[in-house]
């Protein structure tokens, strides 16, 4: 028997519109941090100053680490509504907000009005889903593009729809496989693919392949899809063999990136992504693979539960590992967990209120001891005031947690589940806020406000074996690379030009400049000091030294 939780118009409406709120308010409000939020923040700079919307460039080097969809969007952001961290972090924010959105659509439209709310509200809470929609990385779009094609596809194959509607549903799939891969690369139509293979042989299901509108499809794939990659392979030859070989192939195969890790480093991450609702996902992948199929053979619910399976799987055996990886399973076990929820036992929500508590209960405990969590006494108080907003967003949830085990003992099953979502959601943004007392430490934003009028724009600025990834961001320029590759190997191969190889050629340099500046590490410092080399420090802490030329 299934509880009714459907929303009514109006307390939807004003639902979104809160979470819109809660969403965008504090993109502006943390310090971007190293490394992929003062990466991608740059590369969109650079391209929207130079106006070369073909060649990405990380520093004015050639990086093709991955495709351009999100500093297209970045850099167009920057030209509308300035550089801030805010334009910087918009694009996964908004991609994340609509996932949400069309999450509960899609629950609506192929399994009931019943199931919309739940379906969004786990989404919109769930730990890893937020955690890095407000995170300037490329997870979170290419994750959304997946799961647009995902419920795309259910849009199209569900029971009693028209054949106009399956056609513009099924080229909206396509679409969103497109846009993935323009995301970041060749996962967003592999693993898709590959899901729907794994889910046609294990439920048998033979007749989805006849409505997928292939050749339209295709067509209209590659019309998105290919024309960027035609673009920057005319303009830059090399790009062909580093992007899909260098990039895909061997980091698949090979420990050529360096980020190696054993076959069970996906399974702690995928139990975290989906708090507070982790109870809840064992019952709920089992109802699925019982859920019946629909009338024409088609079981939307399995494929949710293959898709985040297949995805699971794909980045296990990978030699490459990062804990981002595992972000497009997410909105396959929300919609899975938000079918669950509206028809499951009293037990069985009291079981994820109570499990939702004792984390919560946990956190608050852990918040005085946040100093203990650092191995670096410069970040000792940092961390200390950081795990204390840690313990005030644990707090929300064991709070929510104690309401939903209320309202469900009212028998107000939808109340139940918007007040674990709604702490939980707003706790992760607490917590999220927080980190701002260490990310100010690692980030280049309070050095450049302080001291960044000192700088000379016209003159050269040198990072002497270091780079800060969120420097040339804050100081609104390039900075010349000195005895440093590092990510930016290829670049500098083909552009050798652009740096500055040993320390020998830049004290020449440093000599023969008028009035330069630099960036380097601590021990460096060290070394350039011992030889002689005359800088005036403006700028020192733990992590950079930065110096200005000494006039003698």
């Amino acid at each position: 028997m299934t509880t009714n939780t459907r929303l009514g118009a109006v307390p939807s409406i004003l639902l979104v519109l809160l979470l819109a709120l809660a969403w965008f308010g504090p993109l502006d409000m943390r310090a971007l941090v190293k490394s992929d939020e003062g990466r991608y923040a740059e590369i969109a700079r650079e391209m929207h100053v130079s106006g070369d919307w073909v060649t990405p460039r990380l520093n004015d080097l050639k990086y093709f680490y991955k495709p351009p969809l999100q500093y297209w969007a970045t850099a167009a952001a920057y030209g509308t509504m300035g550089e801030s961290a805010f334009t910087a972090r918009l694009w996964p924010a908004l991609t994340g907000f609509l996932t949400v959105l069309f999450a509960g659509f899609t629950a609506r439209r192929v399994f009931g009005a019943q199931y919309a709310a739940p379906v969004a509200a786990v989404l919109a809470s769930a730990l890893w889903w937020i955690g890095l929609s407000h995170a300037n990385s490329l997870d979170a779009g290419v994750s959304s593009f997946m799961a647009a094609a995902l419920f795309a596809l259910m849009l199209a194959q569900r029971d009693g729809v028209d054949r106009n509607a399956e056609r513009g549903w099924m080229l909206a799939c396509w679409a969103a496989m497109a846009l993935a891969v323009l995301s970041k690369g060749l996962i967003g139509i592999v693993l898709p693919g590959a899901a729907l293979v794994a889910y046609t042989l294990l439920a048998r299901d033979w007749t989805v392949w006849r409505r997928l509108h292939i050749l339209p499809g295709a067509i209209l794939f590659v019309a998105i899809a290919a024309p960027w990659f035609v673009a920057v392979t005319r303009a830059n030859p090399e790009f062909f063999h580093y992007f899909f070989i260098h990039e895909h192939f061997e980091r698949f195969l090979t420990t050529v990136s360096r980020r190696t890790a054993p076959w069970w480093y996906f399974v702690p991450l995928l139990l975290a992504s989906v708090l507070p609702w982790l109870a809840a996902l064992p019952p709920a992948a089992l109802a699925a693979g019982r859920r019946s199929a629909q009338s024409n053979g088609f079981r939307p619910a399995l494929l949710a539960l293959v898709w985040s399976a297949v995805i699971f799987l794909f980045f296990s055996v990978s030699s490459s590992k990062l804990p981002a990886y595992i972000l497009p399973v997410v909105p396959a076990l929300a919609l899975l967990i938000g079918l669950w929820l509206p028809a499951a036992r009293g037990r069985g929500v009291l079981a994820v209120a109570a499990l939702a508590g004792v984390l919560g209960a946990a956190g608050v405990g852990i918040a005085p001891f946040g100093a203990r969590f650092t191995n670096e006494p410069w970040m000792a108080d940092a961390h200390r005031v950081f795990f204390y907003w840690i313990g005030a967003g644990a707090a929300l949830l064991l709070a929510g947690a104690i309401a939903m085990a209320a309202f469900e003992r009212r028998g107000r099953r939808l109340a139940a589940i918007l007040s674990l979502a709604a702490a939980g959601g707003v706790g992760t943004l607490v917590a999220m806020l927080g980190h701002e007392q260490i990310g100010r430490l690692t980030s280049a934003r309070d050095v450049v406000a302080q001291v960044g009028s000192m700088f000379a724009p016209d003159q050269p600025f040198y990072s002497v074996r270091f780079y800060d990834q969120t420097l040339p961001f804050y100081l609104k320029r390039t900075v010349t690379l000195v005895d440093y590759a590092d990510e930016m190997e290829f670049g500098i191969t083909r552009e050798p030009h652009k740096v500055v190889p040993t320390l020998d050629e830049f004290m020449a340099r440093w000599a023969a400049d008028r009035a330069p500046s630099a960036v380097m590490g601590p021990d460096t410092f060290d070394v350039l000091s011992r030889m002689g080399v005359p800088m005036r420090v403006i700028w020192k802490d733990p992590r950079r030294v930065l110096v200005v030329k000494e006039i003698r």
